[in-house]
């Protein structure tokens, strides 16, 4: 049988890293991806490292009921592309993309189907997938997109052990393939905010003293503008991508510590300048006037790159809670 090897690309990871590479946020309105480009460029560095021909590219990516929308279409309809999709849950959370990366991976190791799997992903969960692979003779080479640093983002440790190696997409190429969404321009004419609706009558605490309280305290934000945690941000959390430092635990910040109030400051700027300058004047004018919640893309935007920056993946209701009050204070500013 001939030698060739494999691609599997979890779009989320490529995306979202791409973006922070490029804006200084996961979130994934602030680029425009050339897939072709990104796809081809990948198929080149895979067929160059392993010096066998590529097989197929395994595209993983997450769509409601599971139903291609117009870019997937695309991408499917590419040569040697095979897209293969989870599903969005209600809240907008990805399910079942993970699990199928891994359980193609080990069946087509088990097939023999190829000598050697580019991984294009960070994923912890998938480790113990690329170690059933190498018990079949395959090697796992780990394809990671490159940070501002030049050094794998959002990598796990895990999975880094358990490969037989990290590359890095190139940056060239990638920067050709991947670039910044140009800025709309934004209505000098938006509405001027009206009050905010009144505080519940219960007297608390000020948030930065305040304790959250046991249980599902997420469901009493601390102002009525910020919305309960939804489970597409709770997603974008359990989406682990250590990068091979410990994650500490909730309890080690508390919200007047000086390295959590930096990292709000700098992760709620970056978004909300990604989010102004890429969505459509009417959808910010809407926002601005109805307050009702964060979008959901925009919420694990800024949870996932909190979550980064402080290296804790299970953050307090309190600072979650803060983090979505800047949000808002921040985002009227931008547009009143």
């Amino acid at each position: 049988m001939r030698s060739q090897c494999s691609l599997y690309v979890d779009a989320g990871y490529v995306l979202a890293s791409a973006a922070t590479r490029l804006t200084g946020t996961s979130l994934r309105a602030g680029v425009r991806v050339d897939y072709e480009k990104l796809i081809a460029c990948l198929t080149r560095q895979a067929e160059e490292i392993s010096g066998v021909p590529l097989l197929r590219v395994n595209w993983y990516d997450a769509a409601k009921n599971a139903l291609p929308d117009a870019d997937q279409q695309r991408i499917g309809s590419l040569p040697r592309v095979k897209v293969r999709l989870g599903r969005v849950g209600f809240a907008g959370e990805q399910k079942g993309v993970d699990l199928r990366i891994g359980l193609d991976m080990v069946a087509q190791s088990r097939n023999g189907a190829v000598d050697v799997i580019f991984l294009v992903s960070g994923d912890d969960d998938l480790t113990e997938a690329v170690e059933e692979a190498q018990v079949h003779g395959v090697q796992v080479i780990v394809l990671a997109i490159p940070d501002r640093q030049g050094r794998p983002h959002g990598v796990s440790e895990h999975l880094q052990r358990a490969s037989d190696g990290v590359e890095l997409v190139r940056p060239e190429a990638l920067d050709k393939a991947v670039t910044r969404t140009p800025a709309v321009m934004v209505a000098h004419a938006m509405p001027r905010p009206g009050p905010r609706p009144a505080p519940p009558a219960t007297p608390r605490q000020s948030p930065i003293l305040a304790t959250p309280k046991p249980g599902p305290s997420i469901t009493a934000p601390l102002i009525s503008s910020v919305p309960p945690v939804s489970r597409a941000a709770e997603s974008a959390l359990a989406y682990r991508t250590e990068t091979g430092v410990k994650a500490t635990t909730a309890h080690d910040y508390a919200l007047d510590d000086a390295e959590v109030v930096e990292a709000i400051e700098s992760v709620v700027g970056g978004v909300v300048k990604s989010f102004v300058g890429s969505a459509p004047p009417e959808e910010l004018s809407g926002l601005l006037k109805d307050r009702r919640s964060i979008p959901p893309e925009v919420d694990r935007a800024l949870l996932l790159d909190l979550a980064h920056r402080l290296n804790d993946y299970d953050l307090s209701d309190g600072i979650r809670n803060r983090l979505r009050d800047r949000f808002w204070e921040s985002f009227e500013r931008q547009l009143v």
